[in-house]
């Protein structure tokens, strides 16, 4: 035993080059005659043209999503960077005294089912100096009943114009009325709104606070169960408005939106109104103003937002969507923004206004992208890019899991299990529609399509309460402010109502 050991071990080592072994090839190593690179790898082809142009489309996709995702969320906690930023955006829970008269312009196009709630809603503001003009068309005369009653319950606050422009659409009808507004701050609302009742005297004390030119307000979308792109929905108005507007603002470019938007008279007649071709005419004054130095300030405070509701049909969010890209889309193509006095700000504006271009390409890329991970061996160096995307996804995702238990503690909105999964869930259904209305307005744009597509109200978000309750803000306002804007209504409503001659008249279209 022990010499069968010894003798094992007195024999000779193989080694590599000893020849002892067959030729060619190196023991336990296997043969050695394919030729190796450098690495020992077996050389790789050249790519194809094909392949270049694959692997180039997935690198510009995951480098647009990661740059669309960062700036997103970015934008998304601005107003929670700091206990001062989120402060400093609120109204003032002790508002001024009144010192402004409001024209508050509600235009309404087939809107019998929740036009006359809203007009109700507005006359029980509790500022004392205010006057609603509503807008209809000759061609409408279900809204034209609606209207008319309202203006019969509340003769002294409420005047109808008709609007008897061709083709019809907001801008055009808001120009009219406009004519006949005789407060020296506008306000615009939609005519499915819920306005809170002290927004007037609020807006006014910010005016006397800031010496804006233009306030803009907080709108919340509601019915987040509706459906799966509500919730969404519901989401991207609570961070727009409660963060992203702030730091638009900041930044002396902001697109203004739609209503809850209060201008001074003088702006308004320096601009000549709203651009009457403009699909976003909302956006277009907002850049106007910028680029003419306007102060604009954002003000939000939860109980304060005019409450509206998501789409009822994906149809109808979609062609919402579409107008509003496309309108982007005829303000970029206008070039007011290049009025802008900063780099930063032009180069803000550029980004912000070619957005829809940016998601139609991406949308394009997409489906080329899902095919080459399928279908293709992908290069492990080209795989791991397009991975890059996921992180400040997920990141995203996170802030709006946590923006929904926010919403729904503020407006007691009880958030279940379910809803948190539809939102993970609708993610990425929601991001290819936004890249579908997207190419959508796109192909609209080129082909010069430039009609008004009008989203249906159904009033899902009303609640039936006069003034839902909200956490966040002082209940009520002092009791000081309260009986003295009591007092001014009543003295202000008797001295100046044969004034403004208010009655539910009628008024035709200015030649």
């Amino acid at each position: 035993m022990t010499g069968t050991i010894a003798l094992v071990l007195a024999a000779p080592l193989l080694q590599p080059n000893d020849g002892t072994g067959p030729a060619g090839t190196v023991p336990n190593r296997g043969t050695t005659d394919v030729p190796t690179g450098g690495s020992g790898q077996v050389p790789q082809a050249a790519w194809s043209v094909g392949e270049w142009l694959g692997y180039s489309a997935l690198i510009a996709v995951s480098v647009l999503l990661t740059i669309i995702a960062l700036t997103t969320l970015w934008w998304m906690l601005h107003a929670w960077r700091s206990r001062d930023a989120l402060k400093s955006t609120s109204f003032s829970q002790t508002p001024r005294p009144a010192a402004h008269r409001f024209t508050l312009l509600v235009p309404g196009r087939h809107e019998q089912d929740v036009m006359g709630q809203t007009l109700d809603m507005l006359a029980t503001q509790d500022h004392p100096d205010f006057e609603i003009i509503a807008i209809v068309g000759e061609d409408d005369p279900e809204t034209d009943a609606v209207v008319r009653a309202a203006a019969a319950r509340h003769p002294s606050l409420i005047r109808v114009v008709v609007d008897d422009t061709a083709p019809k659409n907001k801008p055009k009808a808001m120009n009219l009325a406009l004519q006949y507004a005789t407060g020296d701050i506008v306000g615009v609302f939609d005519a499915e709104d819920e306005v809170y009742p002290h927004l007037l005297t609020l807006v006014d004390s910010r005016f006397q606070e800031t010496g804006a030119d233009v306030v803009q307000g907080g709108v919340q979308l509601m019915n987040f169960r509706s459906s799966w792109w509500s919730l969404r929905n519901v989401l991207e108005y609570y961070f727009w408005f409660r963060s992203r507007l702030h730091f638009h603002a900041g930044s002396k470019f902001i697109p203004l939106g739609g209503n809850t938007v209060f201008v001074t008279k003088e702006r308004l007649e320096w601009s000549n109104g709203w651009d009457a071709h403009c699909l976003a005419e909302d956006c277009e004054l907002g850049v106007r103003l910028s680029a003419d130095g306007a102060k604009v300030v954002v003000a939000y405070s939860p109980e304060a937002v005019t409450r509206e509701e998501t789409p009822p049909t994906f149809a109808s969010l979609l062609k919402q969507r579409t107008r509003w890209n496309q309108g982007f889309l005829q303000v970029l193509g206008k070039g007011e923004w290049k009025k802008l006095p900063s780099f930063r700000q032009r180069f803000f504006a550029r980004y912000m206004l070619t957005m829809p271009f940016i998601q139609a390409a991406t949308g394009l890329l997409i489906p080329l992208s899902v095919l080459m991970i399928l279908f293709v061996k992908v290069p492990t160096a080209i795989a791991l890019i397009s991975f890059i995307p996921v992180a400040p996804t997920l990141m995203l995702l996170a802030v709006e899991v946590v923006g929904l238990n926010e919403f729904g503690r503020l407006y007691k909105e009880k958030v279940r299990i379910r809803d948190y999964v539809k939102l993970v869930l609708g993610l990425v259904p929601y991001q290819v529609f936004l890249a579908a209305a997207a190419v959508r307005a796109v192909v609209r744009h080129v082909k010069g399509q430039n009609g008004w597509e009008k989203t249906e109200h159904t009033g899902q978000h009303r609640t039936g309460s006069a003034q839902p309750e909200v956490v966040g803000f002082a209940s009520e306002l002092t009791a000081s402010a309260s009986s003295s804007a009591a007092a001014s209504s009543a003295s202000a409503s008797s001295s100046s109502s044969s004034e403004r001659e208010l009655a539910a008249s009628t008024t035709g279209g200015a030649r």
